[in-house]
């Protein structure tokens, strides 16, 4: 591991949990609000959240160190000297509900939304054992509100895992994406998402979504690749009007809207109907960049996925060479015009937990190691609107900070072999 040292009071502190005061001691800790690397930091945390950072110490303070000013610290944790200390990471797109071999296999159809949450704690412990302490849930993928569930247990201590921020139920159209195809129709089958096809149904879904508690509202503004032409134009599933109805009543309990959108007319009328981000954009062109520009747009852009993804040859190798060549071709494009680029993996469709394999691609493409991990940190704590609680290690954010060995810098598949996790103040890796 890296940690080299770790001190933990013996003195009986009876300070309540938010209260109690601990040290954090990394010789390199990365800044991506700097960009800067900073040597010899000593991170002080009280309670959940950092109370301060000082970069230039001589070393880790001792219990009886008189900057505790008398009091008793309830532990002191040091790293190795060959490590680098980073913010928590996040992941703006994942489906912690969702398994590699339902992509295969229609989970709504041989798994019980039980047995889905129970895979679902099991994908969360890897992911926040991964290094990302906080992610974007986009969409149960039809396990209902099985998210919310999922969040709640983590906030409550049930169950480790990472901050959650979830849709639970996405909304689409019939026959469009996330519906069960192919079945016969004298016979219900449940489907992934909410069909709605007038502005009346796509208000009412959003309002039940978020009765039961939301972080953010789900659509589905273009189809997937089944729907893809063999040329690369992306099907269309809702209006301008459709999208603005959902944006409009989405901001009225102060939450903002995600939309799966390829490009095309589906991705133009997310844009122009207000959503937060656009997700995958494989086919963002020289117009729809310049509406991601104008309208202060996100883009999480998926690439890692597209490779990773099981059942990918059934669309044929010439069709999905040229989805990555298209997907490449937008990323540079938008990374050159200065796209505002959050980092998310579609985690879910790949096992969880291998969400840092992702940071390769992106830097394989020509983002910059410092401009990929910022995407993971201070613009995915934008993306959220959570920019003085999340994505970096400043006072008063919360006290997410991880350790891999190396220098992700030099070589970013170091945040692949995440060593050292600390969430909210409390190590969850190693496992206590």
């Amino acid at each position: 591991g890296v940690i080299v040292s770790q001190h933990v009071s013996t003195k009986g502190d009876s300070s309540p949990a938010e209260q109690r005061l601990g040290s954090l001691f990394a010789p390199r800790l990365f800044d991506p609000v700097s960009g800067q690397m900073l040597a010899d930091v000593l991170v002080t945390i009280r309670g959940a959240r950092i109370e301060s950072v000082t970069a230039g110490v001589a070393g880790p303070p001792g219990p009886e160190d008189p900057r505790w000013r008398g009091e008793v610290p309830s532990f002191s944790i040091a790293l190795d000297a060959a490590s680098t200390a980073l913010p928590g990471l996040i992941d703006g797109h994942t489906h912690l509900l969702l398994q590699p071999s339902d992509i295969v296999v229609s989970p709504v159809l041989y798994k019980s939304q039980a047995f889905r949450t129970i895979e679902g704690v099991a994908a969360a412990r890897r992911t926040v054992e991964a290094g990302f302490t906080t992610v974007r849930d986009v969409d149960s993928e039809g396990a209902g509100l099985a998210d919310v569930a999922l969040r709640d247990a983590i906030n409550r201590g049930v169950v480790p895992g990472p901050r959650m921020f979830v849709s639970g139920e996405a909304l689409t159209i019939t026959g469009g994406y996330m519906n069960s195809l192919g079945f016969s129709p004298d016979i219900t089958v449940p489907d992934f998402g909410v069909a709605c096809d007038s502005i009346p149904q796509l208000v009412a879904a959003t309002r039940r979504n978020l009765k039961y508690g939301v972080d953010l509202v789900k659509i589905y503004a273009t189809a997937s690749l089944p729907q893809v032409t063999p040329d690369f134009q992306p099907f269309s599933q809702l209006s301008v009007d459709e999208v603005k109805a959902v944006v409009t009543e989405a901001r009225r309990w102060g939450k903002d809207v995600a939309a799966h959108a390829y490009g095309g007319e589906g991705g133009r009328n997310a844009i122009l109907g207000g959503v937060r981000s656009i997700e995958h954009g494989l086919f963002l062109d020289e117009d729809l960049i310049r509406l991601l520009l104008d309208h202060g747009t996100f883009w999480c852009p998926t690439l890692y996925v597209y490779s990773a993804e099981p059942g990918l040859d059934r669309f044929g190798q010439a069709f999905m060479d040229g989805i990555r060549a298209r997907h490449r071709q937008a990323f540079r494009a938008a990374l050159e015009a200065g796209v505002k680029i959050a980092f998310g993996t579609d985690a879910g469709g790949f096992e969880a937990g291998e969400n840092a394999k992702e940071f390769k691609v992106m830097v394989d493409y020509g983002m910059t190691p410092v401009d990929a991990i910022r995407s993971a940190t201070v613009r995915g704590a934008e993306l959220l609107r959570k920019d003085n609680d999340l994505g970096r290690v400043a006072p008063g954010c919360f006290a997410d900070i991880i350790a891999v060995h190396g220098n992700p810098l030099e070589d970013i598949t170091a945040l692949e072999k995440v060593a050292f996790v600390m969430k909210d103040g409390v190590v969850v890796k190693p496992r206590p």
